[in-house]
């Protein structure tokens, strides 16, 4: 047997058995179901599952680690553009961010259950540990300078990392009615204008005193 048909027939049961894990935590949660749960829904012998994996908890944190490390991708491979962007034309691309839509769009069902208020998951945490590298890092080319910040860096994340997450939640918790591509055009308008533009505020002439 070929090496790339391992391959693929190894991406093909870890996807089983990550699909049949957030099946079983949508019906019974984390706490309740078992490695032989898992072994059932996904057609595999436990074997199998504990050549990829220790336990239930290794399982969920390896889907953590890998929706993460895809997430840090996609942001990381466009901020050259960004900031050619930001450099040219004083803009952000929205297009940049259908990538990071379609995959969460792709993986909702893994990000419903990380995101839910009943997780023990860190996983809103861990997204701002990756805006942070990615919009101040050191490393590489930033976006934002810290030095030319009017407000502490950790208030920029905090702001940006939880409107984000708070709108990624909504778009999932509402059945993902709007495309990938619309979401980065929303995400993107509110961020660049600020909410209160995005609503409408500078058509009405801004808030009235009363």
């Amino acid at each position: 047997m070929s090496d790339a048909h391992l391959d693929l027939r190894v991406i093909r049961t870890k996807t089983s058995i990550k699909q049949a894990l957030i099946e079983l935590i949508e019906e019974k949660g984390l706490e309740a179901l078992t490695v032989k749960d898992i072994t059932t829904k996904a057609n595999i012998n436990r074997g199998t599952f504990y050549s990829h994996y220790h336990d239930k908890y290794d399982l969920m944190t390896k889907c953590e680690e890998e929706l993460l490390k895809e997430m840090k991708n996609k942001i990381a491979k466009n901020i050259p553009q960004i900031i050619s962007d930001l450099n040219e034309r004083h803009t952000i691309p929205f297009a940049f961010l259908v990538p990071f839509f379609d995959y969460i769009q792709q993986n909702k069902g893994l990000m419903n259950i990380l995101l839910s208020p009943n997780s023990d998951s860190s996983l809103q945490t861990k997204i701002k540990d990756v805006m942070t590298n990615a919009l101040f890092s050191r490393h590489t080319e930033a976006i934002f300078i810290e030095e030319d910040l009017a407000i502490p860096k950790a208030y920029v994340i905090s702001y940006i990392a939880s409107a984000h997450l708070g709108v990624i939640k909504e778009w999932l918790d509402s059945g993902g009615e709007e495309s990938p591509h619309e979401m980065a055009r929303i995400i993107s308008s509110m961020t660049l204008t600020g909410p209160l533009a995005a609503a409408g505020m500078k058509k009405t002439g801004g808030l009235h005193h009363q």
